[in-house]
């Protein structure tokens, strides 16, 4: 028997384990690098949302919500009636918005439950026509009401609608003959339109 023969026979499958070492070295070392590259995208997806704030003021009584894309009447109905309405007459109202266009704007329209709660937070606080703290960012004019109807109908009960809380935070089927609510009118933001107020647009320079 020669040398290799014997040494092979005292020690065999070495040249298998070896490989499969070297396999398994160079699957870990891509795995790691792999999950680098995931951390390191979302640190920078997430640093670019934080340098947008998600509120501005666009200075023209409208307020963006720039991670929703979404517009909000700065003011809500109370400034205008003085006293709470129904859901009728919140769709009346926001028809006459439009009739205005308000803002230049003519799609004004009642928010979902989903858009009413993207503005609620236990973070924020404001003061409705009572002097009462509701959760909503302070870029919002003061002194309006505390709810905001939605144009979400209860299924086979149209007679009720959902309303959400800007104190609690939570949402509730109301009748629509309800007259101690009041309505929060949003819009979508187009993809051309900018965050930026107005008065920031004037100091821009025209591109040729």
């Amino acid at each position: 028997m020669s040398d290799e023969e014997l040494k092979e026979e005292q020690d065999p499958g070495k040249d298998d384990q070896e490989e499969t070492s070297d396999g398994d070295e160079d699957l870990h070392t891509e795995w790691i690098g792999e999950e680098e590259w995931v951390e390191d995208e979302d640190d920078a997806a997430l640093a670019e949302e934080e340098e947008v704030p998600p509120f501005i003021d666009n200075g023209d009584g409208t307020i963006s919500d720039t991670h929703n894309q979404l517009m909000w009447a700065k003011t809500d109905s109370f400034p205008e009636f003085g006293y709470g309405i129904t859901w009728f007459e919140a769709q009346d109202y926001c028809e006459t918005v439009n009739e205005k266009k308000y803002a230049g704007f003519d799609d004004w329209r009642l928010c979902s439950t989903e858009e009413a709660k993207a503005m609620f937070s236990f973070s924020k606080s404001n003061t409705d026509k009572d002097g009462a703290e509701i959760h909503i960012d302070s870029l919002f004019e003061p002194g309006g009401g505390h709810n905001t109807w939605t144009y979400v109908e209860k299924p086979d009960y149209h007679q009720y609608a959902e309303k959400f809380s800007y104190v609690t935070g939570n949402e509730v089927w109301e009748h629509k003959d309800n007259e101690y609510s009041h309505v929060r009118l949003v819009r979508d933001m187009s993809e051309r339109e900018e965050w930026e107020p107005e008065w920031r647009k004037d100091s821009r320079k025209f591109q040729r």
